[in-house]
């Protein structure tokens, strides 16, 4: 499929969408009409995940397997992207890694892989993105994801934590640099999200139900719901801004290790 017929139709890039948030924001886009190219590591799971799309809104995904933190696949990826829909208009940073440990005795090695895909892979992602919104002329939304724990101290998740605090300062940097371009950049940071991941967790639900003012932790949707919203033409004109979707735990933050 080329678009290059359908310069008005907008086409975004999810990177870390095989499942979870990322497959959601993936699907939500998709029933709104915008052409959804879905990354993740793993081939079978972006596969997966694109049929899935495919089904309900058949042509609007395409998939494209890789590492989100390799800047050489990067690269291929906007590429790719561009290739098969004609443009890019917006895109979310959403892969990202989190390795527990203590700080005292955490390896560099998973310091390094925590950075490398949390940090790099969005900024160089960013930067790409940026190059060809920038060669289209027409303006274009950048949403990255942060975390609570970027907010609040979470125990085991200095390196995590540190992580997704800096991408909230990318994103106010680059408004110096993107806005004269018409492009937005904005951060979302979830709290507990049950996912698939999450849901193997012993206790997960029960305990982020218990410390959550709404009563219970997010579900992809809710996470989903506002990236779409940030990323759309109506939210061209926030930029530089962190939201925060948690039920409210940020206001109170109990401790879930107690």
């Amino acid at each position: 499929m080329n678009m290059h017929d359908q310069p008005d139709q907008l086409v975004a890039l999810i990177t870390g969408a095989g499942t979870g948030i990322g497959f959601e924001i993936c699907r939500l886009l998709a029933s709104q009409g915008v052409y959804v190219m879905l990354n993740d590591v793993d081939p079978l799971l972006t596969e997966k995940a694109s049929q899935t799309i495919n089904k309900a809104y058949p042509g609007f995904c395409k998939g494209c397997p890789g590492d989100a933190g390799d800047t050489d696949f990067i690269v291929q990826m906007v590429r790719e992207t561009v290739r098969e829909f004609g443009s890019l208009d917006l895109v979310v940073a959403n892969a990202g890694i989190t390795l527990f440990g203590e700080f005292l005795n955490y390896k560099e090695a998973d310091f390094h892989k925590v950075m490398q895909l949390n940090l790099a892979g969005t900024f160089f992602l960013a930067q790409q993105a940026s190059r060809q919104m920038i060669a289209q002329n027409r303006g274009g939304s950048l949403l990255f994801m942060s975390s609570v724990t970027g907010h609040q101290a979470h125990k085991n998740l200095a390196a995590y934590g540190m992580s997704k605090a800096a991408l909230e300062m990318l994103a106010k940097t680059l408004v110096l640099e993107l806005s004269p371009y018409k492009i937005n950049v904005n951060t979302v940071a979830p709290g507990a999200t049950i996912t698939e991941r999450t849901a193997q967790e012993a206790g997960y639900a029960e305990t982020w139900s218990r410390i959550t003012p709404m009563g219970r932790p997010a579900r992809p949707q809710d996470i989903a719901e506002a990236v779409a919203f940030l990323v759309s033409p109506r939210a061209r004109h926030i930029t530089g801004q962190s939201l925060v979707i948690d039920g409210g735990w940020t206001a109170t933050s109990p401790s879930p290790y107690t």
